[in-house]
């Protein structure tokens, strides 16, 4: 019998949470507060590694050429993402090595904003404009080296975003968002922990906004191995942490002798 319903299934240590929403088995759910941010390096990434994550979301709360764009404004319409929560930097396809970090902008630059242009620029004007508690975006380990560009970036923006550099690209996050990867093209580094199984009406769904896509070539493809697999999405944690000392404290200690330990 097909599925009626979103089911959530977390794996955390050895404990198995399965619930109807992503709030019943998540660890950082906030409420009224709930603020989801989808980072696509292409049009079509999201929508085929998230299409059904996109559709819970939208379901649990209430809330790029210009072929591209139009394809992609059809895509997420399919979903039923507003076009107002579209966020466009404008960066050109395959050529993101040339804007990482961030720079002063030269006349025609993409993705200009308080004279500066870059990915770190975009991203972290992104964050503190959108405010997400959440991100999603694909695996680190993907061969398009624009989906690699744009994880690294994104982690050293989140950094960014919560400090006080930059002041004039928007206020401080307070905390570091949560961060998932989303399978697109690749396997994940280590297993993902999060499994989201749809109803078939959200799975056609999906398939419905990826065919939107006309003018990626290879999209019959995806959508073939999309179909293969069935109306599950996976996703994995991005332990974001910063560096402390006192992990490594014990390792170096010279261990107790054996008759001390027994006295």
């Amino acid at each position: 019998m097909a599925r009626q319903e979103f089911e959530f299934v977390r794996l955390v240590e050895n404990d198995r949470r399965v619930g109807k929403t992503l709030a019943s088995v998540s660890r950082h759910w906030v409420q009224e507060n709930e603020c989801f941010l989808f980072i696509s390096p292409h049009d079509d990434d999201v929508v085929i590694g998230g299409g059904l994550m996109i559709q819970s979301a939208l379901k649990e709360k209430d809330s790029i050429s210009e072929i591209r764009r139009k394809e992609t404004i059809a895509a997420l319409k399919t979903l039923g993402v507003r076009k107002k929560n579209i966020h466009w930097l404008g960066f050109p396809d395959c050529q993101l090595s040339g804007f990482l970090g961030r720079r002063p902008a030269e006349p025609g630059d993409p993705g200009q904003s308080c004279g500066f242009t870059g990915l770190q620029n975009a991203f972290t004007e992104l964050l503190r404009l959108v405010r997400p508690n959440q991100i999603f975006m694909p695996t680190s380990t993907d061969l398009h080296p624009d989906h690699r560009y744009v994880h690294s970036e994104m982690l050293i923006s989140c950094f960014h975003a919560t400090g006080a550099i930059w002041p004039e690209l928007g206020k401080p996050l307070k905390v570091v968002p949560y961060i998932h990867e989303l399978a697109v093209y690749c396997n994940f580094p280590t297993a993902p922990k999060l499994r989201i199984q749809g109803p078939r009406a959200a799975f056609d769904r999906k398939i419905d906004a990826i065919v939107q896509f006309k003018s990626q070539k290879q999209i019959k493809s995806v959508i073939e191995i999309i179909r293969q697999g069935g109306p599950m999405e996976y996703l994995r944690p991005v332990e974001f942490s910063l560096y402390h000392p006192y992990i490594y404290r014990d390792m170096f200690d010279e261990p107790p002798a054996m008759h001390q330990m027994y006295r």
